[in-house]
């Protein structure tokens, strides 16, 4: 598949939606299994999960050490190449301070998240 028929932008900002924005943990494996390959790797600062399972273990951890309220938005459209993709992002309450900043950096195999990396940006960046 050719980087141009990839639309990094909506993948990935349907990743950050319906997969970091999703406590519900049934409709984020449907999410899961629509965005991300079988044998996909999310790769967190200090963690790493493989496959679908795993993938939704790891964001129901990271969704279960923030406040109910708080939200993951895009900080602008998502741009990629030859099958990589980025995404800069913003997280915190609603209407209120932003808490963390940070980037998703995707390979992708078709239409399909491979690897998601996920950067924080250091405190005040």
């Amino acid at each position: 598949m050719s980087s141009k028929s990839i639309d990094y932008d909506s993948l990935m900002q349907a990743n950050l939606a319906r997969v970091f924005g999703e406590r519900n943990a049934s409709r984020r494996m449907k999410a899961i299994a629509e965005l991300y390959a079988g044998d996909a790797t999310l790769y967190e600062p200090d963690a790493l999960a493989t496959g679908h399972a795993a993938i939704s273990h790891a964001v129901e951890a990271l969704l279960s050490s923030l406040p109910p309220n708080f939200a993951f938005t895009a900080m602008g459209p998502a741009v990629g190449h030859h099958g990589v993709g980025r995404l800069r992002w913003q997280a915190g309450p609603p209407n209120g301070p932003v808490a963390v900043t940070g980037t998703d950096v995707a390979r992708f195999e078709g239409s399909h998240i491979h690897t998601l990396h996920v950067f924080i940006d250091p405190t005040g960046a």
